[in-house]
């Protein structure tokens, strides 16, 4: 149930891809495309709980925007790998669907209700291991995956 690379949100500007990115119920992903040659100990990541900065060190920042909701920072990493920077932000509420990543950068209301679909599916397959959700589908109006039934449940 995690989403695959076509199933990525893509963001442009002037026609040129900036970023893509995914979430599952406790991640948010963000891919960025480097420069080729471009190795990590040449860039920089700052995650702040409520903010993402990122770019190549003695330059401006590539990118530098609020979240579109809080992550917990001591949780959340990047690496780089095949040209790809990859910017995991763990959620500070489990199972919340993000409209976005970034803020003022969302999806539409039918990309953001499949992402909701999605999270509800693999919030089941967590709850229910023994059962195979894959090719499940949820009709109707979709409940928040957070709150439905009794909430998220934490590993404490």
């Amino acid at each position: 149930l995690v989403p695959t690379e076509n199933e990525r949100h893509t963001y442009t500007h002037n026609g040129q891809k900036i970023y893509q990115w995914d979430q599952t119920l406790e991640e948010v992903n963000i891919y960025v495309d480097v420069p080729e040659g471009c190795s990590a100990k040449f860039l920089f990541c700052d995650i702040e709980s409520q903010n993402l900065k990122f770019g190549i060190k003695g330059n401006p920042p590539f990118l530098d925007k609020p979240l579109e909701r809080k992550c917990i920072k001591d949780d959340s990493f990047w690496t780089l790998e095949d040209g790809v920077l990859h910017i995991t932000l763990t959620k500070m509420e489990k199972g919340q669907t993000w409209p976005a990543a970034l803020q003022g950068q969302g999806t539409d209301a039918m990309s953001a209700d499949k992402d909701q679909r999605r999270l509800l599916l693999e919030r089941f397959q967590q709850e229910h291991a023994g059962f195979d959700f894959s090719g499940a589908e949820v009709s109707g109006t979709c409940p928040d995956p957070r709150t439905f039934m009794e909430g998220v449940k934490y590993d404490n």
